[in-house]
């Protein structure tokens, strides 16, 4: 079957279209992200909400590809709109069950619902699968969140200490896993942590006051 120059040039325009609706959704959702880092909010959202628009065109129009459902649920997650994270998040897994920047965003929105069992299913199925991956520590954190609510420490701690280890730089974090240790009794490593904590940021108030309190527990 020949083509005429007129046709190859219509199916090169097409091609060129749809790989640039391809980017421009996960483009509006980093441009987004770094609108936010810089506290523009109302520019983040509508960056958000254009990421949201250019996927779900994808998707209704049966061209939508792994990049796509992540894009969507990325933006929406940021959104804070969690029910629509799962919805999509579905239909995306449905068809590509290996997509684990699918399943890491699901397990947030489920944190975020307070469906804590199914927020601990879907990052444990994160960590097993990639315990490399990008978002592993975050998903170690969070696993430690759910293991706190439900205070089974122990198994926070072992995942707390895991998330400072893959990702050392986080304040939070360190001051999480000391409260799980002050709460198993183990003052000195508590101490440690919440020092930690206080060297990345010397004006976390919790923190400090935290470390006087492990350290007055220390001494006794």
């Amino acid at each position: 079957m020949r083509f005429t120059l007129p046709c190859i040039i219509l199916l090169l325009i097409h091609v060129s279209a749809f790989s640039q609706n391809n980017r421009d959704a996960l483009w509006n959702y980093f441009s987004g992200r770094d609108m936010e880092s810089l506290n523009r909010l109302n520019e983040a959202e509508a960056f958000y909400n254009e990421a949201v628009r250019l996927a779900s065109e994808e998707i209704t129009r049966n061209t939508a590809n792994r990049d796509s459902y992540a894009a969507i649920t990325w933006a929406l997650q940021r959104l804070r709109r969690y029910d629509e994270v799962i919805m999509w998040g579905q239909r995306g897994l449905w068809l590509y069950e290996d997509e684990y920047r699918i399943v890491e965003t699901m397990g947030e929105a489920y944190f975020y619902l307070n469906n804590h069992d199914e927020a601990l299913r879907y990052m444990q199925d994160y960590t097993n699968s990639v315990p490399r991956g990008e978002r592993a520590s975050v998903a170690y954190f969070f696993i430690g969140e759910i293991y706190r609510f439900k205070r089974y420490y122990r198994h926070a701690d072992i995942a707390y200490s895991t998330a400072v280890r893959l990702e050392p730089g986080v304040d939070l974090w360190w001051y999480r896993l000391g409260l799980v240790r002050e709460a198993l009794g183990d003052h000195s490593q508590a101490a440690a942590a919440y020092e930690r904590a206080v060297s990345l940021s010397p004006d976390f108030q919790d923190a400090a006051a935290a470390l006087e309190r492990s350290v007055l527990n220390i001494e006794r």
